[in-house]
């Protein structure tokens, strides 16, 4: 028999790093976290929305084996809380003749004691729930757990306006447990807190938010767990981009369940932050996907600088090669930085120039383009060769082909297809050149927290303060042909993450041609993007999961 919870209730936030399909994985995982809470005498254990399955799962959920894998390893886990430790609270699919649920299962005394779930399903932004899961019918009760009653709200109810949690408190729970698959974004701590606070205004009760944390492809779970109390205060703040398990401690009082402060963690700053979700992306793409090491072109640019330092932070500079693939354009400069940036990081570094294939492919095309002038064709060839040879290089030895273009180019389409777009995962796909630009120089100052680089100046001072080049032909820069970036920058915002009229950002004091031709340049880059590497997701709206734009697309705003 397991003891009831009395005036002191001690729950244990695991706040952890799963992963999709890997079911077996991911029960060890919580069994070593229960284990963890039991040591520390938890009476609880909260794991995070769909731990068992992964998160998101997307269309495996329309997998009848999968779900059934995932419904067995529960079962298996309650079983095994028969040892009087801990109770669970465990987010997994659940089938029904209806369709499949996102559910929890709470685990406790060798049994599934009670299930509920989700009723508010998320279908906007990165998410699709809609697709694969059923909504729950009914709002839930709460939940009996030694003597607590738990209301268990999953994520996206406690977002929606469906008074879940009011509902709650008004059937008698007494302390709100929330498991989360909650991606990150700039700002979205502060976006959470809000959101929870909103909720115990309107309920009156205490929520603890657990969130999960790690990499799935574009999207990174930052962890961040947190509790709000039932007067609005912080009850407990845990890291984030950390795997931990926190055990927090709750007294009951006259006017309900009181957390004690602790822990307490400091949430970094919008840089840091930044640059520690391109980092975990980056290591959790590259491992899950059981890939021993990564190779990247270091071009002497600001963007594969930025790369290298985040590859050697994730991995570790034995993970890294670096390529320099100079042409007949190739500044002396360009060969010195890049040797540089490779010196400082550590890792390895190998010259491949491109004069001969370029040349061949030239001489090849002669004929053909007899009576041409010179022009973007013969510029793409020297591009498009060095993805040739980066690519040939990532099948030799199986390393991974990092990507390094930034979000401005990849907006405007000055990213060449089959190219410098090759590759198989770009973490700074989501930066505009100015957010490049900014980490570069926080990286130099900070050595984040988990990584594997060195400290001091990681990225070369001239790198970040040159003009920058593709280095196509003689003398070029890139606002040769675009604004400078920091106004090429703020247009791009406005019509990407805001949707805003072109009118509109001209009043912000833009010229209205240029908008124009930047707006004309992002939509007709469309069918670039749709063949580009995934990579990390930053910005409230990123390519890809967050903005899924026609690539036949007519309308241009010229109101």
């Amino acid at each position: 028999m397991t003891n009831a919870v009395s005036d002191t209730f001690r729950v244990a936030v695991a706040q952890l790093n799963p992963t999709v399909g890997d079911i077996e994985g991911n029960l060890a995982k919580a069994r070593d976290a229960r284990a963890e809470a039991a040591r520390q005498g938890a009476d609880l254990v909260l794991f995070t929305e769909l731990f068992i399955a992964g998160y998101p799962p997307e269309d495996l959920i329309l997998k009848p084996a999968f779900v059934a894998a995932c419904e067995r390893a529960v079962e298996t886990f309650a079983a095994e809380t028969r040892d009087g430790g801990p109770g669970v609270i465990i987010g997994t699919p659940r089938g029904s003749d209806n369709g499949v649920y996102n559910a929890v299962a709470v685990l406790d005394g060798g049994e599934i004691v009670a299930e509920r779930y989700k009723v508010d399903l998320p279908n906007y932004g990165e998410f699709d729930e809609k697709r694969v899961f059923r909504a729950g019918e009914s709002m839930p009760g709460p939940v009996n757990f030694r003597g607590v009653r738990l209301g268990i709200p999953v994520c996206e109810d406690i977002w929606g306006q469906l008074d879940v949690c009011e509902t709650l408190a008004e059937s008698g729970a007494e302390i709100l447990l929330v498991p989360n698959g909650s991606p990150y974004y700039r700002g979205k701590t502060d976006v959470r807190q809000q959101i929870v606070i909103v909720q115990v205004i309107e309920s009156g009760l205490p929520l603890i938010y657990a969130n999960m944390v790690g990499g799935q492809d574009e999207l990174i779970f930052d962890g961040a767990s947190f509790a709000i109390q039932s007067d609005k205060s912080l009850g407990f703040q845990m890291g984030q981009f950390e795997e931990t398990v926190a055990v927090t401690t709750w007294r009951r009082r006259d006017e309900g369940w009181v957390c004690e402060p602790d822990p307490m963690a400091i949430i970094p700053d919008r840089d840091e932050a930044d640059y520690r979700a391109c980092m975990l992306g980056l290591r959790d793409y590259v491992n899950k996907n059981g890939f021993e090491d990564v190779v990247l072109g270091l071009s002497g640019g600001v963007d594969s600088a930025l790369c290298a330092a985040l590859a050697v932070d994730a991995l570790g500079a034995e993970r890294v090669r670096a390529i320099m693939l100079p042409y007949r354009y190739t500044s002396k400069e360009s060969l010195k930085d890049a040797e540089d940036c490779a010196r400082a990081l550590g890792c390895r570094y190998d010259i491949v120039p491109i004069f001969e294939p370029v040349e061949g492919f030239s001489n090849a095309l002669a004929q053909v383009f007899e009576g041409t002038r010179e022009g973007v064709t013969e510029e793409n060839l020297q591009s498009r060769t060095r993805g040739t040879l980066l690519m040939a290089i990532s099948n030799k030895f199986g390393s991974m082909l990092v990507t390094t273009g930034n979000k401005s180019e990849m907006s405007v389409g000055y990213a060449t297809l089959y190219g410098d777009m090759n590759g198989g995962f770009n973490p700074i796909k989501d930066l505009y050149k100015m957010q490049v630009y900014g980490l570069c120089r926080w990286r130099n100052a900070h050595v984040p927290p988990g990584a594997l680089g060195p400290s001091g100046e990681a990225i070369p001072v001239n790198i970040i303060d040159k003009a920058p080049s593709a280095e196509l032909r003689e003398g070029q820069t890139d606002q040769d042909s675009l604004p400078p970036y920091p106004i090429l920058d703020d247009i791009l915002e406005c019509l990407v993450e805001n949707e805003m009229a072109v009118d509109d950002i001209v009043a912000r004091g833009h010229d209205r041609e240029m908008v124009h031709k930047v707006e004309n340049l992002l939509y007709v880059a469309e069918y670039k993007r749709r063949q580009a590497a995934p990579g990390v997701k930053i910005t409230r709206k990123n390519f890809g999961r967050d903005r899924r734009y026609p690539i036949t697309n007519k309308f241009r705003d010229r109101s």
